[in-house]
């Protein structure tokens, strides 16, 4: 896509972030056509889907859709994947006596599909399953944020060998993670709003505390902390690894929660209460933190990395 072309895919991708939520905007994607620009690039793709989506506290398939696509298996019979467990980045499935076991969570998309892929770490590398979604046992997850519909997956079947094809689950986890930190850094930039738009019509002694050195010393901390995980973002796409992919993801976890911090001090009360959009962010981050690895897992295990091969990562460009 040119400049124009890109900047009206990005507009119309707004507009349908902004009106629609699940199934919804699992339509509207597909009228815009964003699978075929997840294919013939996937940065642009998944840049500006996810970080609409997470500014808009949306919920869509698109997170599916990355990890087929990675695999290579998007456009077949599955329209859902079962995700690794929560804080986890492993495969969610695996032969014991000739049965496939099944262990993840899935998507709300799980629930409008009729088959699911699971993908199985074996000896002779990764592999993918189709299996009926019916034959599977979903548990509903409410925990900390109900609306992004996660479920628990589990099951035990019986699935062939020979109908496993071979994936490279690796690669998945790598678009899945810059996927979620591109949608913590949306959510992020949007709890900034939020508390700044506060600031400025909140009176006190007088005047907005917006010119508060201490409420300004907040705000300017947190947007640090975003502008640096969208530069690491940036980063890793210029130079996709599964070593970049971790810093992004840790690195945008991170910034979500220093924003969350500091906007809900700068709200204060109101951003205890329900009426306020701000808990449906801190929410979301919390739980997209999670996915595939929250951000202090991903940390320690980056600096375990560095003091076993005693070798720094490679300088991001700049």
């Amino acid at each position: 896509m040119d400049e124009a072309d890109r900047q009206l895919f990005a507009d119309s991708l707004r507009r349908a972030t902004e009106a629609h939520s699940g199934e919804a905007l699992d339509g509207a994607l597909q009228e815009l056509g964003w699978q075929d620009a997840l294919s013939s690039d996937p940065r642009e793709a998944i840049g500006d889907l996810f970080e609409l989506q997470g500014a808009a506290n949306a919920t869509s398939s698109a997170l599916d859709w990355v990890v087929l696509s990675a695999l290579g298996v998007l456009g077949t019979t599955a329209g859902s994947v079962v995700m690794p467990q929560v804080g986890a980045a492993d495969a969610p499935g695996g032969f014991d006596g000739g049965q496939l076991i099944v262990h993840g969570i899935g998507t709300a998309a799980f629930a409008r599909g009729e088959r699911a892929c699971v993908v199985i770490a074996t000896p002779d590398g990764d592999r993918a399953v189709f299996v009926a979604t019916g034959d599977l046992e979903l548990r509903p997850v409410q925990g900390i944020d109900p609306s992004l519909g996660l479920m628990e997956v589990s099951g035990r079947l019986t699935v062939p060998h020979g109908e496993a094809v071979p994936v490279d689950w690796g690669g998945a986890v790598v678009l899945a993670r810059l996927a979620l930190a591109h949608e913590l850094v949306g959510a992020a930039r949007r709890m900034l709003a939020l508390a700044r738009e506060h600031a400025l019509d909140r009176i006190q002694f007088g005047r907005p505390i917006s010119t508060f050195q201490a409420v300004r010393h907040r705000l300017a901390e947190a947007l640090v902390a975003i502008e640096a995980a969208d530069a690491v973002l940036d980063g890793a796409w210029a130079a996709t690894s599964p070593q970049s992919a971790v810093m992004a993801k840790a690195v945008a976890g991170r910034a979500a929660r220093t924003a969350a911090r500091h906007s809900q001090q700068v709200l204060a009360g109101i951003g205890f209460t329900t009426e306020h959009a701000f808990h449906r962010y801190f929410r979301r981050t919390i739980v997209l933190d999670q996915l595939f690895g929250a951000s202090r897992t991903l940390t320690r295990q980056l600096g375990e990395e560095i003091l076993r091969s005693r070798q720094l990562p490679p300088l991001q460009p700049l």
